[in-house]
This record gives structure tokens, C-alpha cells and sequence, in this order.
């Protein structure tokens, strides 16, 4: 998937559970997760406004678009 999720980075930084993150923006840890692990579909903008109001980050923080052969490349790689 071209769209790569940086969620687990942010979360790093501020030093935050993913079960704290889940409460502060008012969703299921389980959906935190599918959000972290990239298999989201979509991402509303009330909770992409959460995310970044929590996190004090920008939506390119957390979601940064990579080429399909580049995306492909590193999968096979691993890097």
C-alpha cells in the first residue's frame, strides 16, 4: 500500500500506550491497531483531528505517501 502509517512513531515519542492514545481519542484500542498496523480503509477527519490534536503532530506526522515501486522494493528488501 502506497500509504504508510506512522502512528507507532508518534505514539513513541510522546511515550503513550496505545490504550491511553485509544481513550484520549475516543476509539477502541482494537481500531487504534488496525490504524497502527496500516489496515485501515479509512480514517475520518473528526479522528484524524483527534489524532493530531492529541499527539500536537501534523497529518504528514502520521500518514506519509510512498510510489508503489518504492513501496514494493522495500517489502522485498525488508529495509
Amino acid at each position: 500500500m502506497p500509504i504508510v502509517i506512522n502512528l507507532d512513531v508518534e505514539l513513541a515519542r510522546k511515550k503513550m500506550s496505545v490504550a491511553d492514545f485509544a481513550a484520549a481519542i475516543d476509539i477502541t484500542p482494537a481500531n487504534v491497531s488496525v490504524l497502527k498496523n496500516g489496515r485501515a480503509k479509512a480514517v475520518r477527519f473528526s479522528t484524524l483531528d483527534a489524532i493530531c490534536r492529541v499527539l500536537d503532530c501534523q497529518p504528514g506526522d502520521i500518514f506519509m505517501w510512498v510510489p508503489e515501486d518504492a513501496a514494493a522494493t522495500t517489502a522485498q528488501t525488508g529495509a
